[in-house]
């Protein structure tokens, strides 16, 4: 098989699959091809797509790779199939940053770094699929343990946990001026 089959194949594969695909998950349908040649055409895909001037563009996202939409036309894709985007409260993605950050982690770790009960926003965070229960800790009790899921990669767009930014650059963030702040256009 040529590589331009090759990846066609794979380009087919992953635009029909619901979910990131995975370099295993291909190499199950191609079986006499090594990872090595999957690697190399996901490579060139996911450069070829970047030099595309179009609407969507190949990622790696929660393990494997996947075609998504730029998010610029997310407001005309959201009319069109006239849904929502999905919106988080405050407590949400700040038990969402906490789970993030510090999993595996159990309820009452949790709300011993908030203050406050935090029951209901991790039901709502286990609804949604963000988060996942990993199992339960050898403590009295046996508390539930949580994590994130591959549901919260995918939305935010990481290729695993260790995607996130480091509190580093969180605090390098909040450091810097905003563009402008210093123009005298910046009223």
């Amino acid at each position: 098989m040529g590589a331009n089959a090759l990846k066609s194949i794979i380009e087919s594969l992953i635009f029909v699959s619901e979910n990131p695909l995975g370099i295993d998950s291909i190499q199950a349908v191609l079986e006499n091809v090594d990872k090595k040649a999957i690697q190399r055409c996901l490579d060139e895909l996911v450069k070829e797509y970047r030099q595309f001037d179009r609407s969507f563009h190949l990622v790696e996202v929660a393990g494997g790779f996947q075609f998504r939409t730029k998010p610029q036309y997310a407001q005309w894709i959201q009319k069109s199939r006239k849904t929502k985007a999905t919106s988080l409260t405050k407590a949400a993605l700040e038990t969402l940053a906490i789970v993030a950050y510090k999993q595996p982690i159990i309820r009452a770790e949790i709300e011993a770094i908030r203050g406050v009960d935090s029951g209901w926003v991790i039901r709502a965070l286990l609804e949604k699929k963000f988060l996942r229960i990993l199992g339960r800790k050898p403590l009295p009790g046996r508390p539930i343990v949580y994590g994130t899921s591959k549901y919260f990669l995918e939305f935010f767009g990481l290729e695993n946990i260790s995607s996130l930014p480091t509190l580093r650059e969180i605090q390098d963030l909040g450091e810097r001026e905003p563009e402008g702040a210093n123009s005298k256009e910046a009223v």
